[in-house]
């Protein structure tokens, strides 16, 4: 089925030097062009954008070299469809994590992927939370870990080296907790303010002194590794196997967005950030993507996001990489 695409305008609202994004008039301004989606409030209007643009951590110019999966396309798909709905055993399907101040953006959104995918491959009998710390830290092929890095390494690492298991700040949760603490990103709640990016950890393998478990056996292999493209092909990954980490270019309005289905209004490219999607559906004619972002619950819409579908909107389409594990 084809759906009317609404385009709007990006001359209406290149911003000035003296504009400021975060500002309400410039989110009144987003939501006066367009109606597909609500801007609102995400960020303090005097955080700085160089806090906001250390998030975004995949490397300029990234391109996916692992080899383009071939996919016979599914008869069955459906016109909505929600990974939690499909497999709702699997808990890591639910979370949404937090890189904190640290451009880790590309290890979240492939641990986060390949954490769901050993549930759904293990028909629900392994249940595991990747290490995002782990593969921040150690993963020398994939880029500068807090500095940013590149997804489709990330996959390949997990098959060659593999990762250990491990949550959130403090979690005693697995083998190896991330680094660093959650951190308040927006206007409400209890965390700490996020402040400057942090330097990557210092890879060490082996597991945190809570853990009772060790590193060599607990590192987590993939099978296989690699890359799907077209609108068909990726839904019908999703559908068959779990998630997968999508890259894109951010620009200045997402960062207020807060529900409906995101269309970009403006022109001011902030950098490149690496997500997992996990479904997709149509809202008020319009098909979109279903994605979990990695800058905790209380950014956009409890953590959540969708984002235009079939149009290659900032490129959501172009790098999808994703594999099966080892199990």
């Amino acid at each position: 089925m084809h759906y009317p695409i609404i385009v709007f305008s990006l001359l209406l609202v290149a911003v000035s030097a003296d504009e400021n994004p975060l500002s309400d008039a410039y989110i009144n301004k987003i939501n006066h062009l367009q109606n597909s989606w609500k801007a609102g409030r995400n960020f303090d209007v005097n955080t700085p954008l160089s806090e906001i643009k250390a998030l975004m951590g995949v490397k300029p110019g990234y391109k996916t070299r692992l080899p383009k999966k071939s996919i016979e396309i599914s008869d069955n798909l459906p016109e909505n469809f929600d990974a939690r709905e499909k497999w709702p055993n699997c808990q890591s399907l639910r979370e949404i994590r937090d890189q904190a101040s640290c451009g880790s953006c590309w290890a979240f959104g492939a641990v986060e992927a390949m954490s769901d995918r050993i549930c759904i491959t293990s028909n629900g009998t392994k249940q595991v939370s990747l290490s995002a710390n782990d593969l921040t830290a150690c993963c020398r092929i994939c880029g500068d870990g807090c500095d940013g890095g590149m997804p489709d390494w990330a996959w390949l690492y997990w098959v060659e080296h593999g990762i250990v298991s491990g949550g959130g700040y403090e979690s005693n949760e697995g083998c190896q907790s991330y680094a660093f603490p959650s951190c308040e990103h927006h206007t409400t709640g209890s965390r700490p303010p996020c402040g400057d990016s942090q330097r990557t950890p210092k890879c060490t393998r082996q597991c945190d002194a809570s853990s009772t478990l060790i590193y060599e056996d607990d590192l987590h292999h993939g099978k296989t590794s690699y890359n799907v493209d077209q609108e068909d092909d990726i839904k019908t990954e999703i559908f068959n196997n779990g998630p997968v980490e999508a890259s894109f270019d951010v620009y200045d309005d997402f960062v207020s967005y807060k529900s409906g289905v995101y269309q970009r209004t403006s022109n001011t490219y902030l950098g490149g950030h690496a997500v997992k999607i996990l479904g997709w559906g149509v809202e008020n004619d319009l098909p979109y993507w279903l994605v979990a972002n990695s800058w905790n619950e209380d950014w956009g819409d409890k953590g959540y996001f969708k984002i235009l579908r079939g149009k290659d909107e900032c490129g959501i389409e172009d790098d999808i990489v994703a594999g099966i594990p080892k199990i």
